[in-house]
């Protein structure tokens, strides 16, 4: 089961056991984008978001239907979003990345149900041929306290879109 906890400021720093070098990140929050998110940040693995745990259900990566939030890379030729629509008679919401995908890009989906005071990373899931991959996905709600971001880590950094819902 997933923890809802707060986890250490050390924690949130770190990206799946990846450290920025200061520079990096420096000229990354220079650039005017967000690393670390929200306070509480939680991670969990692919593994915990698969296969129906914890209320996500898998679906396709050719999985696409109404974006919600989105960023673009135009030098890249990616496009990040938060993706919802109808899955299986149920409206839900999952991460994409999608366009000119690289082996190795990765996207996951964010989830609170606190308005953003604690999140839950589902994911990373990896492109491992260069196609477009979305994460697992999850019910949602009308309760302002649920929302979602779609993040992808490709060759320039980390890219999160705002939160929706």
């Amino acid at each position: 089961m997933i923890s809802w906890n707060r986890v250490s400021s050390a924690a949130r720093r770190s990206v799946r056991g990846r450290a920025l070098s200061t520079a990096a990140a420096a000229a990354l929050l220079a650039g005017g984008m967000t690393l670390l998110g929200p306070a509480g940040s939680a991670q969990a693995a692919a593994s915990d978001c698969e296969g129906g745990k914890n209320g996500f259900i898998d679906i396709s990566d050719n999985a696409y239907d109404t974006a919600a939030r989105q960023v673009t890379l135009w030098s890249e030729g990616i496009n990040i979003s938060v993706q919802y629509g109808n899955i299986r008679g149920v409206q839900r919401g999952w991460a994409l990345i999608a366009g000119d995908v690289q082996p190795g890009n990765q996207v996951w989906l964010d989830w609170t149900r606190d308005g953003g005071r604690t999140w839950i990373q589902c994911g990373p899931f990896t492109s491992r041929g260069g196609e477009n991959k979305t994460s697992a996905a999850q019910r949602t709600s009308s309760d302002a306290n649920w929302k979602f971001r779609a993040c992808g880590s490709t060759r320039s950094g980390i890219h999160c879109t705002d939160p929706w819902w």
